[in-house]
């Protein structure tokens, strides 16, 4: 079977790009991770715009009521540009958890919302910029109280301790809105990887080492070679994923997807460390602000571990 988007999701996505490329990002990622988000929720409301904050959310609440396949496209270009703020919690998660639909409408207009949900996801994200902030512990929901900020690999990420407050409902199924995140982050990870790989092969094209380009060496052909293969075979899972969104093997092929995508993209991230460098290791570098981004997302919204072990779960389960 061969994938291919419709030309309604082309269009989507390249209106996405056109936005995000012509946003600064890297500006909106660097301040935002010294706590300055205004031009970060300028973009936000952009975004909302464009509809990602309404593809989650149906119909009858004033959303798009739209395909993984969207989210998917979505999230890819947030990942690609790094763009910052809680989108997996407000976007993918929170509209499916959801069972109140004036609260979901607000989610699709712009409002705001992050989410821990133990054991996985146990801070919150940007919850000092969230309107509507939760905390999910089995089937058991509760409006959140916003603790102490906390530290991150990615300073962009910026987390924080939340208790609960007051019993809150969420209607929806928690299984599938933790498999609509968990796609959302692997959707990430291919933009990050996918963009990783570009600012690499830019790089060897120009950097010179004893009267060559060094992306004229072998070694460095090799190892580029092997990370778009990597990237390559982790599209098809997420679109496959994406596909079968809200079907009973949803978890499995989310799971397979997020594993997948994590390896490809952390792959990415360690050969543009090698091929920029001692200068790779620099902050000031806008590489870093990707290379950290993976090595904060392996681990969002499950760890490889936990996924795996839901693949073992499911194949098991399909031999008994």
């Amino acid at each position: 079977m061969k994938f291919t988007w419709t030309d309604e999701q082309q269009a989507f996505a390249s209106s996405l790009e056109s936005l995000l490329s012509a946003a600064d990002t890297v500006s909106v990622a660097r301040a935002w991770a010294e706590d300055d988000t205004e031009s970060g929720l300028k973009l936000w409301g952009r975004l909302a715009e464009q509809g990602i904050n309404a593809l989650m959310v149906s119909e009858e609440a004033g959303g798009m009521g739209a395909t993984g396949v969207e989210l998917a496209i979505a999230f890819e270009a947030l990942g690609r540009h790094a763009v910052p703020g809680p989108w997996v919690e407000s976007a993918a998660y929170l509209p499916v958890a959801l069972g109140d639909d004036a609260l979901a409408a607000e989610l699709a207009e712009g409002a705001i919302g992050t989410v821990a949900v133990a054991p996985h996801v146990p801070h919150a994200l940007d919850a000092d910029v969230a309107t509507h902030a939760f905390v999910v512990d089995g089937d058991r929901a509760q409006r959140a109280a916003i603790g102490e900020r906390l530290h991150s690999v990615d300073n962009t990420r910026r987390l924080f301790r939340v208790s609960g407050e007051a019993p809150a409902t969420l209607g929806g199924d928690l299984q599938a809105a933790f498999d609509t995140a968990a796609l959302a982050t692997a959707a990430q990870l291919l933009g990050a990887g996918e963009r990783l790989l570009d600012e690499s092969v830019a790089y060897v094209k120009q950097r010179r080492q004893f009267g060559r380009e060094i992306g004229s060496y072998q070694a460095i052909k090799h190892m580029l070679a092997d990370v778009r293969i990597a990237l390559d075979f982790a599209r098809p899972l997420v679109n496959g994923a994406a596909l079968g969104l809200g079907t009973p093997e949803a978890t499995r092929d989310v799971a397979a997807a997020k594993v997948y995508t994590a390896e490809a993209a952390y792959l990415s991230s360690r050969v543009a460390l090698q091929v920029h460098g001692a200068i790779g290791y620099t902050r000031e570098l806008d590489l870093s602000l990707w290379l950290i981004k993976v090595r904060a997302l392996l681990t969002a919204w499950g760890t490889p571990a936990h996924h795996r072990g839901q693949v073992l779960d499911a194949l098991v389960e399909a031999g008994a």
